[in-house]
């Protein structure tokens, strides 16, 4: 009989920490999804601001939310991980959590909560493999779907989502898919 193999550590952990945090905002009627799990402006003498530039991306407004984002994690974090690496896995969701946030706090003045940014730079790293023959199709045609599609969202809809952290994720997948690559 075989035994289970833990093959993403990392992205487990986080979808775990994103599941503690979505219940705790239900067993504490939102208090801490407000005070600790979602990003707005806020004093920087308050040294909440900058854990909530992190933390933001572990909070969801509800299961739904919670579900849309963790599926994508789930289908794309555990190849990057096992590609990448644990460390660079947890450097990719901190510095897509760190750089939406930080857009969204100086751009908005509202609050930003939950795990696209991250999901979105997921899915551009997923296509953004390259091999040193050139830009990959794949990422091309997933930039023209995913971020065009967002780019055409938030010109036209007047929705409670934030497609510009969308691209900034997008953008940031194919950034590490290019610093991976320079690494190699």
């Amino acid at each position: 009989m075989k035994k289970i193999h833990v093959n993403a550590p990392v992205i487990l952990s986080y979808v775990g920490l994103c599941l503690l945090a979505l219940v705790l905002g239900y067993l504490t009627k939102e208090y801490t999804t407000y005070h600790f799990f979602s990003v707005y402006r806020s004093s920087f003498l308050n040294p909440l601001t900058y854990l909530r530039f992190f933390t933001y991306a572990l909070g969801h407004a509800d299961f739904q939310h919670f579900f849309g984002n963790m599926l994508i994690i789930l289908l794309v974090g555990p190849m990057l991980e096992e590609k990448y690496g644990s460390k660079k896995m947890l450097l990719i969701l901190l510095g897509s959590a760190f750089v939406v946030s930080l857009v969204h706090v100086v751009l908005f003045p509202h609050i930003l909560i939950g795990a696209s940014g991250v999901a979105f730079s997921l899915i551009t790293l997923s296509s953004s493999t390259f091999n040193g023959k050139g830009i990959p199709l794949t990422l091309i045609v997933v930039c023209i779907f995913f971020l065009g599609g967002q780019i055409i969202d938030g010109l036209f809809l007047k929705d409670n989502i934030s497609q510009l952290s969308h691209i900034i994720g997008g953008v940031i997948g194919i950034l590490f898919g290019y610093l991976f690559k320079a690494q190699n």
